[in-house]
């Protein structure tokens, strides 16, 4: 049996964990950011207002959140309900502010979660700028404040906080990597 602790994925935007966790039944997350051409609501997120987010706040419907470029992104507790009760491994694709505040909860001798933490790292700098002005759908505003934003998540890495990096060179290799550490080295079931 592979262990069934929740594995929480973070990285810059534009180091592929949203690519990577696409393969794994990963949780859906809400946000207020407006959809982007070819995403689904429901499946890519759940686009939500910003009224609506916030009254989920005072409700405590988050097991983390945060605030992004204008925009609020959250994982409900439901949705860890929802994927555990189906006997899923639970990834959660999550913001830096969002592994602070699993690490913080995690030191909580209640805590229901205590997940394992992976950080997927890209190539370069260099490669990760061209990844997010690649994408098209940033302003240049946007694309310097994701820039800088990944500085420090780069930065926070370093600390040891998680428990894996993935450096995200080879699609492939990475997925591979991100596979055995889920499953710990064991076959995926089927």
């Amino acid at each position: 049996m592979p262990q069934r602790r929740p594995v929480v994925i973070s990285g810059p935007s534009g180091a592929g964990k949203s690519t990577l966790c696409r393969t794994f039944a990963a949780t859906v997350s809400h946000t207020t950011r407006k959809v982007r051409p070819g995403e689904v609501d429901g499946v890519t997120y759940y686009y939500v207002s910003r009224e609506h987010f916030e009254s989920l706040i005072l409700k405590d419907t988050f097991v983390e959140f945060t605030e992004f470029n204008g925009n609020l992104y959250g994982t409900s507790k439901q949705t860890i309900i929802d994927q555990s009760s189906k006997g899923s491994i639970i990834v959660l694709d999550v913001e830096m502010e969002g592994v602070k505040q699993l690490k913080k909860e995690q030191l909580n001798s209640e805590s229901t979660i205590n997940p394992r933490f992976v950080f997927i790292k890209p190539p370069s700098f260099a490669v990760l700028e061209s990844r997010l002005r690649g994408r098209g759908t940033e302003d240049e505003t946007s694309v310097q404040s994701r820039l800088e934003r990944a500085r420090d998540e780069l930065e926070y890495a370093e600390t040891g906080v998680h428990d894996k990096i993935i450096l995200n060179e080879d699609l492939d290799k990475a997925f591979r990597e991100l596979e055995e550490f889920i499953f710990d080295g064991r076959a995926p079931e089927s």
